[in-house]
């Protein structure tokens, strides 16, 4: 059957760029309150659709920030049942003056579908949602399905753990596909085994009790952005290594298979740092692919401090802020990573200098699908079927949050099986979904849904 509804998803796939069109219209931006308006007509549209295409127990799960959105299909006993993740909430689209068409107006250009959200993931998001009810529609799905379409994964799934505590009965299943995740090469075919993990701080650095006139006082008081400025630079040597201690103790060994799936998947330096105009760094111990998925990073993400408006004023800042993220790699503990950082900063400040900490949360260890798990199999001998060659594993550089949670509260493997690109400009202006990713992900879900209903449930659950 797998087969016929891929054909019949194809059949209708320009009435689906068109609904994709019309989701991307809609500004699901969960960070910022100004959308909030955008976020309850996101939700409102794909209830709509699942309700619509057959979808039962369609609602909302509430955590006590953005709702998440399920709807079950429970018509294959027997058969394994798979939660299907995807979000609804996309990036700000800031800034708005380097977008060439309005992010919020989604245009074709080369074959390239722009808009906010385009990639990252309403492409795939939508893919997933599509391919479910096609098979209702040609007399039932080859397993059992649960959606969990998320609203906050792109501010770190605040209130995730509150909705599995309030919700357990929305989340029974013996596996996960994610939507979210893509995909790593522009030219291979790649499935992904693992992503690394994420934690933040957050802190305030103080020198004096107010500004102060730095013709008075420069020269004989500290300057809260030179020291924060000295601070942050300490958290690295030279040549890019992490210069906090112990913050890799917990890392588990770069091991055989590991390098083996990173040299298959080699990056071009040249075109890579060329993109952006930027230079080499970072631990020259290991390559490009290895320091961009498998090692841990420690990013300062925004700093700010004193006069920042036009003109000059001759001022010593008493105080200034700034924004850490850290990649973690596998084993790492996000408490621990954090704290670890916390505990160099405050070694490293000078005597007289204060540091306030605000609350940033616990963070996301990283994850990493089991090798021979069926879930894997499954999509590598999709994989070979559409692309006529085996992919290359590769892991994610960056975080899906759910991976790791849903893991370690209801013991669930995850897939990872979107279609976004690496060059997709996600996060940035321009963002983009190719065209033929679309036609690609309606061809190949049906045949993963189909390759996972040969599987017993216990086979996913052990994993």
């Amino acid at each position: 059957m797998s087969e016929a509804v891929a054909e019949a998803l194809l059949a209708r796939k320009d009435e689906i760029l068109e609904r994709l069109k019309a989701l991307l219209r809609l500004p699901s931006v969960s960070t910022d309150p100004a959308y909030a308006e955008g976020m309850k007509a996101t939700r409102e549209f794909l209830m709509a659709r699942l309700k619509e295409g057959g979808v039962e127990d369609v609602r909302l799960l509430d955590g006590g920030g953005q709702p998440a959105i399920t709807g079950a299909w429970n018509g294959a006993p027997g058969k394994p049942t798979l939660l299907i993740y995807g979000h609804y909430d996309v990036q700000p689209p800031d800034p708005l003056e380097l977008w060439k068409t309005p992010p919020f107006e989604p245009t074709i250009r080369d074959g390239r579908l722009y808009a906010r959200g385009a990639s990252d993931v309403k492409g795939s998001t939508l893919i997933a949602v599509e391919t479910v009810i096609e098979f209702i529609k040609a007399g039932g799905c080859p397993v059992n399905i649960r959606f969990f379409l998320e609203g906050e994964e792109e501010i770190g799934s605040p209130s995730l753990r509150s909705i599995i505590d309030r919700y357990p009965d929305a989340l029974v299943g013996d596996a996960m596909i994610s939507a979210d995740g893509g995909r790593a090469s522009t030219t291979l075919p790649t499935v992904s085994v693992g992503s690394r993990g994420l934690t933040a701080l957050r802190f305030t650095l103080r020198t004096s009790a107010k500004d102060v006139h730095s013709g008075r006082y420069g020269g004989a008081l500290r300057n809260a952005n030179h020291e924060i400025a000295r601070l942050i630079a300490s958290l690295h040597h030279e040549d890019g290594t992490i210069a906090v201690e112990g913050f890799m103790d917990d890392m588990a060994p770069i091991g055989p298979r590991e390098k083996e799936d990173a040299e298959a998947l080699p990056v071009d330096e040249a075109e890579f740092y060329g993109s952006v105009g930027g230079a080499p760094y970072g631990d020259p111990r290991y390559s490009v692919r290895e320091r961009i998925t498998l090692l841990p990073t420690i990013e300062v993400n925004g700093m700010w401090g004193g006069y920042i408006g036009a003109g000059s004023k001759t001022v010593l800042p008493c105080e200034a802020h700034a924004k850490l993220t850290m990649r973690l790699g596998p084993g790492m503990d996000p408490v621990r990573a954090q704290a670890k950082v916390r505990d160099h900063l405050i070694a490293k400040a000078p005597k007289g200098v204060s540091l306030d900490f605000e609350e940033s949360g616990n963070g996301t260890p990283a994850f990493t699908l089991g090798e021979g798990h069926p879930l894997l199999a499954a999509a590598e001998t999709v994989i070979r079927r559409t692309r006529n060659r085996a992919p290359v594993r590769a892991r994610a550089g960056g975080t899906i949050p759910i991976t790791a949670i849903f893991k370690e509260r209801l013991g669930l493997d995850t897939i990872t099986f979107g279609f976004a690109m690496p060059d997709e400009d996600v996060h940035a202006p321009n963002e983009f979904f190719r065209l033929s990713s679309l036609e690609e992900g309606l061809r190949s879900w049906p045949l993963l849904l189909t390759e996972l209903g040969k599987v017993a449930p216990e086979a996913l659950r052990a994993g």
